[in-house]
């Protein structure tokens, strides 16, 4: 798979300047809104079939904060009509990256990929995706699939000039995006985020460190796992990478985690990446 948009493929030899400036047309270009050709009511891991005939009982929280009209008639739909979801992660080898890109469809794995490559560029918070999207590029060069959703491990307009990882890479590549990070970068939430239950939704506000205008909801804080008693688990932060809305960001990270605190796709993502971590050293 390669970008559709190759001027936005992240060059780390830029200048600082160069590539704030690019990643103000970055967020110029990027789409905010849902503009992707699947139903979002059949982003799930279950696989039984009583998803396909209407009945989405057990999905968890798709519609409530999407910016997508549901509808239609999905009579006669069948698991193979399910959208192909990728999650990417990195990990870390001396000054390479192993990027690993896991393709699910519900539960099944449809393809992994993966490349290996050096690092170019040191790490810069709000310039990650010149340090991590050249590898991250390199591993879907060889994938063979197009998915029709991408999980990045990384924010996308939860950034200070609202192109993240998710929302510069999903750019290029021209998919709708979605960057699941596990801190903070920027925004203010709009409620406490403390003791909420799983499925909890917190808007999380643009601020005046943002290019966002003030008060603008740029992602949503997400439970999704929760223990009872004096363990504590953090939320994770949801934001729109790239056609995709905030609200339906938050749902289809909350229809993609399974047992774990990080969507399925991303999850093993992580687990490939190590995995092939430990086989190259």
């Amino acid at each position: 798979m390669e970008p559709r948009c190759p001027e936005f493929v992240p060059d780390p030899t830029d200048s600082r300047e160069r590539m704030e400036a690019l990643q103000r047309e970055i967020a110029e270009r990027a789409v905010f809104v849902d503009d992707f050709g699947f139903d979002p009511q059949q982003v799930s891991l279950r696989t039984d079939e009583s998803l396909f005939g209407g009945d989405t009982a057990g999905t968890a929280g798709i519609g409530s904060g999407s910016d997508l009209e549901q509808g239609g008639d999905r009579d006669g739909s069948t698991p193979g009509d399910r959208p192909i979801v990728a999650g990417v992660d990195q990990a870390f080898l001396d000054d390479r990256a192993v990027s690993a890109i896991v393709c699910l469809r519900g539960e099944e794995i449809v393809e992994r990929a993966y490349a290996a490559t050096p690092l170019e560029f040191p790490y810069v918070p709000g310039l990650l995706s010149f340090r991590e999207g050249g590898p991250i590029l390199a591993a879907f060069a060889e994938l063979d699939c197009e998915p029709d959703l991408v999980c990045f491990d990384g924010s996308g307009r939860i950034h200070f000039r609202e192109a993240g990882l998710a929302t510069h890479i999903g750019l290029a590549l021209g998919v709708p995006a979605i960057g699941v990070a596990k801190s903070l970068l920027c925004g203010t939430p709009q409620e406490s985020l403390d003791d909420r239950t799983v499925g909890a939704q917190v808007a999380i506000e643009a601020g005046d460190e943002t290019s966002a205008p003030p008060g603008a909801v740029i992602g949503y804080a997400v439970q999704t796992k929760q223990y009872e008693g004096a363990r504590y688990v953090n939320p994770l932060y949801v934001s729109p990478g790239h056609r995709v809305s905030a609200g339906t960001a938050a749902d289809l990270v909350l229809a993609l985690a399974g047992e774990y605190k990080l969507p399925e796709p991303t999850r093993q993502a992580d687990a490939y990446a190590e995995e092939l971590k430990e086989e190259i050293e």
